[in-house]
């Protein structure tokens, strides 16, 4: 075959570009396996999500007064309690800052576990409150919900688990993603 046949390929032939970039890595063949498990995966973003189960608005109608003790309470060596409350504590009024922007969300993920967002959690989320650095979110990244901690470093940002089974994920251009709201509390039951 001639250096000129080798040229002239059929319309179509050859690698196809990729859209992505790529570079060419060395990686212990372990970790290949374990990527190419991945890539086949058809549920590789559940690794990267935690799943909302549930949004709802909250219906913060009527006050919800308890007694408010004013004493603190050890963790440790117990200490006599006070025999009377100083008080009563609205919890609307503890855990809602703004009534009409405040929505209720269900965890069903680990991905969050090291700050104490466990699967079944209620999330109290704030809609008018504005995302900065650090702060835990509700971030819709190309057309999923997920709980994760915002990160802006330059001029990029990043979507960081609490959890070192999950990656962060980095949110690059191509991506649709905007944030949803800022959780201020969370509800865990213990029973």
């Amino acid at each position: 075959m001639s250096q000129a046949e080798i040229r002239k390929r059929k319309p179509g032939a050859g690698r196809k570009p990729n859209p992505i970039p790529t570079k060419a890595i060395r990686l212990p063949l372990p970790l290949v396996q374990k990527l190419q498990e991945l890539q086949n995966s058809k549920n590789l973003d559940a690794l990267y999500r935690v799943d909302i189960g549930e949004i709802f608005a909250g219906k913060v109608s009527t006050a919800l007064r308890s007694p408010l003790f004013e004493s603190r309470v050890q963790a440790g060596f117990p200490s006599p309690t006070d025999e009377f409350s100083e008080g009563s504590l609205d919890l609307n009024d503890h855990l809602i800052r703004h009534k009409a922007a405040t929505f209720f969300v269900r965890v069903t993920g680990d991905s969050m576990k090291n700050v104490g967002i466990f699967p079944g959690d209620l999330l109290i989320v704030d809609r008018s409150l504005t995302p900065t650095n650090g702060k835990v979110v509700i971030a819709v990244l190309n057309g999923e919900m997920t709980v994760k901690r915002l990160e802006k470093e330059k001029n990029r940002v990043l979507l960081c688990a609490e959890n070192a089974d999950y990656p962060d994920i980095i949110v690059t251009e191509e991506d649709s993603f905007s944030t949803w709201g800022v959780v201020t509390n969370v509800i865990h039951s213990l029973i």
